[in-house]
């Protein structure tokens, strides 16, 4: 997803990239500098777009090297209020017919 962009420090250090893909639980972020240390125990981010912005803490579970470029896949360690509504906004309504006709209230 191009519209969103992170800032993200290892506490060492800090790199501003975007975020390829997301979910409610975690999120991976694209083109931050090589140099960030992708195997940290927690890294603090604030993920923005959208006109939102959101602070958080994230656990690495990945990281690959690709050139001058990293990119992490992080668990969210302290999911912030308004998270999992916004990432509901992108997801696709759900089929009417789904367990039996019974719908959904967002």
């Amino acid at each position: 997803m191009k519209s969103l962009c992170v800032d993200v420090s290892d506490g060492v250090g800090f790199s501003s990239g975007n975020i390829a893909n997301f979910s409610r639980a975690g999120f991976c972020m694209t083109d931050l500098t090589k140099k960030m240390n992708g195997q940290v125990q927690i890294m603090t981010v604030v993920v923005s777009g959208h006109r939102k912005n959101f602070k958080m803490h994230v656990t690495p579970r990945w990281s690959t090297k690709g050139g001058q470029t990293l990119s992490v896949g992080a668990q969210i360690v302290n999911i912030p209020m308004g998270w999992i509504e916004f990432v509901i906004s992108f997801e696709p309504p759900l089929p009417d017919n789904l367990l039996g006709g019974a719908r959904f209230i967002r």
